[in-house]
Formats: C-alpha cells, structure tokens, sequence
C-alpha cells in the first residue's frame, strides 16, 4: 500500500501548552482512518496539522510524499468537511458546489457540469437551486461534502462533521460517508469523539489521549486486546466495567473486591497475591441459570429496550450487564451472572497497562 499522509515525529505547542507529543502516523491512501479521544486529546489539533490550519512546531509531515512544511492550506489539495458545514447562505447548493471550481478558473459550464455529477452522487440533484436555509441537517451536511468532492483532493479530512444532527440521522449519515468513500476510492482522516463512529465506519482506529497516541489498530483489534485501562474503558459501549481484584492462591483465578469477595477463573497464570485491576465487559456478563453463576449480586435497576435488557448491580463498584434477551428481573431480585475465562481483562493498578 502506498502512503499518502505521513506524520513522522510532530509537536505542537500553544506557549507552555504541548498539545501534540512526537505524534507519528502513517495513513495508507484509500483507507479510513479515524482519530479518536475525549476533549483536550489532540485529535482536532492534529487534523487541522494536516490541513495547514495549525503550524506544527516541530517534526515532518508530508501528503503524497511532498513535504508541507510552510505550504499554505490552499496549496495542500485536501478538503476539509467541517461540524458547521460552513456554506456560504447568500448562495445555492449548485454555487456552493462549484465555489472553488470558480475561484480555480474552472469555465462555468465545465464547473456545472461537475455540480450535476456531484450532486448526483450525494443525492442533491433535486436541490441544486436552493438556499441552505432551505434544506434539513443531513441535505446541509451532503452538500459539504458534495464540495469537498468536487475538488477530487488528495484526502478528505472530516472534524466531527455529524455532531449537530440527531441520533437518528447520525446514523443514518455514517452509512452515506462510508459509502462514498468507498465508492471515491477516498483517503480519509475523521475526527471525532464518539467511539461508535469510529469502529463502525473506519478501517484504522487512532485512540489518542493527552496529545499521545494511546494505541491504533483494527477496531476489533483495539476492542479484544486494549493496551491500557484508557483504552479499554473508551472502545465499547457501555463502557468497560472495572473492579479492584487480587490473583488467588491456585494463581488461575482472581478475587474480585465486591460484596465481599468472589472469584473469577483465568486463562492464564499469574503471580498469587498479585493487584489487579479486573475489566469485565457487559456484554460479555452472561445471566446464568442458579448454580451454572460464577457471580451472584443484588440488582439495583433494570432497563429494557425491547431488545436489550440493561441490568445494573447494587454494588461498589457497581456492574453494568448487557443482555439481549428480556430478562425477568426486577430492582431488588439477585441476579446470576458468569464470564468466559478469555473475556477477562487484567490492567496492572499502578500503570494501567494491560497485564
């Protein structure tokens, strides 16, 4: 696979803030890549890096094997789809598509002519007359994007472009950008915050925390085999569910400090008498028949969805379990729960490192 956009050791720092730290990262061209991290992690600072609109202090980064440094934006040839849409209201859909045709000197019939493939691609030939004003979330969204594409960049790089739109329709566009990239053959950078988006619509996961990467990988990769604590409670929803345990005597089990103490059986040997932190998904926590149940803890609230039931555990720390049947269990009742030895996460308490 060829490289299209390497960062090789960049740092940035705004005054006595370092808010990227010797950041490296190789983005394959036509791959999806998306960059993911609470506030403050970095993520949107390193997209705007690539696109020119922060000046890195320090490190290399190039976009097709040119180097950028002190390349201006314009220069770059990379199309940026913002949260805000930013279009231009006094125009239509057709004039905000072919907007930076026209400032290129691209002929008007030869820049319509684009608008018309464009829109037919995004699902905006019935709009090209329009004003923003006149058109929904999703239809403003489409025609960022649709701008975007007209310019047949070297790489798309999208900053939290969904966040404005409802549930409903955030999924629905995650299935439209994934779809065109596809179709383009794109190379795309995505930011965002929400870990759903990101295993569902890349190929390429970046999880970044404090201006580090934390990890990278394949989705799943980072949902199986998460490298730290951060990680781990990040990628999954609902979150990880984390518990105080020490290794027991047999060195194959682990004890978990919850109502008391129950015990858990490993995979793997470890040193007995060892701290740990346990990580426990809820999807993994089965509810069990009487007897078949590793666990046995107090319910303090039950929520259905109709296909899922949510049960959470009176305990400290309390336990969240995902189950897709309809459960007969109510606030109050006990309930059964057991995991599969290999389900069962380790975390050393004092690095947060994966054990």
């Amino acid at each position: 696979m060829t490289t299209q956009i390497e960062l090789s050791h960049i740092d940035k720092h705004y005054g006595v803030f370092h808010a990227l730290k010797d950041v490296s990262l190789s983005i394959e061209k036509g791959s999806f890549v998306a960059l993911v991290g609470p506030s403050g992690c970095g993520k949107s600072t390193l997209l705007r890096s690539i696109a020119g609109l922060e000046t890195i202090t320090s490190g290399t980064l190039k976009i097709a094997g040119e180097t950028m440094t002190g390349v201006p934006p314009r220069k770059r040839d990379v199309a940026m789809v913002f949260q805000s849409y930013a279009l231009y209201p006094h125009m239509t859909v057709e004039e905000n598509l072919t907007y930076s045709l026209r400032l290129h000197g691209v002929n008007k019939a030869e820049a319509r002519q684009k608008a018309a493939e464009v829109a037919a691609t995004t699902g905006l030939s019935a709009l090209l007359k329009r004003y923003p004003r006149e058109l929904s979330g999703g239809q403003r969204q489409r025609v960022a994007m649709g701008r975007a594409i007209i310019r047949n960049p070297k790489a798309f790089l999208f900053d939290e472009p969904l966040s404005n739109l409802d549930a409903a329709l955030r999924v629905h566009m995650r299935k439209e950008i994934r779809t065109l990239h596809d179709r383009l053959g794109a190379t795309s950078v995505y930011v965002t915050h929400d870990q759903i988006e990101a295993m569902t619509m890349a190929d390429h996961v970046v999880v970044m925390r404090d201006g580090v990467i934390e990890q990278q990988g394949s989705p799943l990769e980072l949902y199986d085999h998460p490298i730290s604590k951060f990680v781990a409670g990040f990628i999954g929803s609902p979150a990880m569910n984390f518990v105080p345990g020490t290794i027991g005597a047999d060195s194959r089990s682990v004890n978990l400090e919850i109502n008391g103490s129950l015990s858990l059986p490993l995979n793997r040997t470890l040193d007995t008498g060892r701290k740990v932190i346990v990580g426990l998904r809820p999807e993994h926590l089965v509810v069990a028949d009487p007897g078949m149940a590793t666990l046995r803890l107090p319910v303090a609230v039950v929520e259905s969805t109709g296909s899922m039931t949510y049960v959470t555990t009176n305990t400290t720390p309390e336990l969240t379990v995902v189950e897709t049947r309809r459960m007969n269990i109510r606030a109050g009742d006990s309930v059964d729960l057991t995991i599969a030895p290999e389900h069962v996460h380790l975390f050393d308490p004092t690095t947060e490192q994966a054990i």
